[in-house]
């Protein structure tokens, strides 16, 4: 089963059988349900959805049928086209629309293409709305309207250049102070969405550009998930172009990374924590990130006389903490930084905005910068269990294990999301996949070798307790 049905969206590949894969049928369906989904919560209202895609080959064709089915509702459509995920978050509320969808499978390879669905606040749904969708795309419970009640289609493909404004006029971004220190950076922007905006920001910051795969074809050069074994073509240009540093985005834009002067990753855990650095030196308080993330964030927040608080993995838990609490930065290790002064979403545009005025202010080299961090590093581990296996039972027994503290081992357990236990220097997180009989195990320690070995031990202990 390559189609992927959830509450923050449907996903999947490109063709086969209606129902296994993203078929042209079931991306009709869906956008059906989700349009019904906002009629049925606003009666008797006219509606507008904003929609935008990345670059993929399938996008035109998902984008047509989507826009189209929409239409078909009675719904008006403002169409950004070619855009990134936090561009469309921006335009829904100002054009104060009622929905929004990115069109985009984010990381995922060419032949897979998504639907992720907004509010009218620009902000990924919650639970309780996606499963309220899902229930109508089951029922197939959708009502179209007659010839004189069709919405209608409004081009705008000056979002990406408004989304840039938003961000260059932040308080905290620097633009003078940027192109004074005349940077020089390559940008991979991975043939999609990115390979427009971001040198479009960096140019307007007064930064010399080095593009690297930046023509938005939808041919994905590499892996787009921007981890260090899909980078080293972008390693190896750093040094040949004596940059001062590289950026890597994902296809929709929401994920970013860098590499360092030197050639080597800066690390997508630490891109939050450097840009939470900066964030926290001028304005003091919160911060917010999930429970597979650095413990290095908490440090950096801590340094600054701020709290920090750990969510749930996903973004929306991470923005419902970040709400509840106030803070003024947060997001997840896979290098997706959310700035409520801009919106509650994942932005690679204003990090990159914001990394580079935290540059332009020290006097550090970004290899320099990434070694003034705490040193945490991480281990990411699955076990594949048979379907007979309880997964909830062996994350429980797993809980009482470690609850008992005549084990010797001072430790912090939450259990908001699986089971996350904190050693004095180290952590793990153990929490089930929710597609398939697996469990996840991220660990975090000061040296590779020991988040190898906390990972081995787990793996281990989980194994003996499931019976395998």
């Amino acid at each position: 089963m390559t189609l992927i049905k959830s509450i923050s969206g449907i996903r999947g590949t490109i063709g086969g059988n209606v129902g296994d894969n993203l078929t042209p049928v079931d991306a009709v369906k869906f956008a059906s349900a989700y349009g019904t989904f906002l009629k049925n919560a606003n009666p008797n209202k006219r509606l507008k959805v904003c929609i935008g895609r990345d670059a993929r080959i399938s996008g035109p064709m998902i984008h047509n049928l989507v826009v189209n089915t929409l239409v078909g509702l009675g719904i008006d459509i403002i169409d950004l086209g070619l855009s990134t995920t936090p561009t469309v978050e921006v335009a829904v509320p100002l054009e104060q629309a009622d929905g929004g969808i990115i069109l985009t499978a984010s990381h995922n390879p060419k032949q897979w293409n998504a639907l992720k669905l907004l509010n009218a606040k620009g902000e990924f749904l919650s639970g309780a709305d996606g499963a309220q969708i899902l229930e109508i795309a089951e029922s197939e419970a959708f009502d179209f309207v007659d010839v004189d009640s069709l919405g209608e289609i409004t081009e705008n493909d000056a979002y990406m250049d408004i989304h840039i404004d938003e961000v260059l006029n932040l308080p905290l971004v620097d633009v003078e102070a940027v192109a004074q220190k005349k940077f020089k950076v390559v940008v991979d922007g991975v043939n999609s969405s990115g390979g427009i905006i971001i040198p479009k920001v960096l140019e307007q910051m007064g930064v010399e550009v080095v593009k690297l795969y930046c023509e938005p074809n939808g041919q994905f050069p590499h892996n787009p998930e921007p981890l260090k074994e899909h980078l080293g073509d972008i390693c190896k240009l750093v040094v040949e172009e004596k940059a001062d540093f590289g950026i890597v985005v994902d296809p929709d834009v929401d994920r970013l990374a860098f590499i360092s002067n030197d050639g080597e990753m800066f690390g997508e855990e630490y891109t939050l924590v450097a840009i939470a650095d900066y964030v926290l030196s001028k304005t003091p308080g919160k911060t917010v990130s999930n429970m597979s993330s650095s413990r290095a964030l908490r440090d950096i927040t801590e340094k600054h006389n701020g709290s920090y608080q750990a969510s749930a993995v996903g973004e929306v838990n991470v923005v419902e903490l970040m709400k509840q609490t106030n803070a003024i930065i947060g997001g997840e290790g896979n290098g997706g930084i959310i700035y409520p002064e801009i919106h509650y979403g994942r932005d690679a545009v204003v990090g990159v905005a914001l990394f580079l005025t935290y540059l332009a202010n020290q006097e550090k080299t970004v290899a320099e910068l990434r070694a003034s961090y705490p040193q945490y590093y991480m281990s990411k581990n699955k076990i594949e269990l048979t379907p007979q296996i309880d997964v909830d039972n062996v994350l429980k027994t797993m809980t009482e294990k470690y609850s008992n503290q005549s084990l010797g081992e001072p430790v912090e357990l939450s259990t908001i999301d699986g089971v996350k236990i904190d050693f004095a220097s180290e952590w793990v997180h153990l929490r089930k996949s929710n597609t398939e009989p697996i469990i996840r195990i991220y660990t975090e320690a000061p040296t590779q070798t020991e988040a190898d070995t906390l990972a081995e031990r787990f793996v281990s202990e989980l194994k003996v307790i499931a019976g395998i």
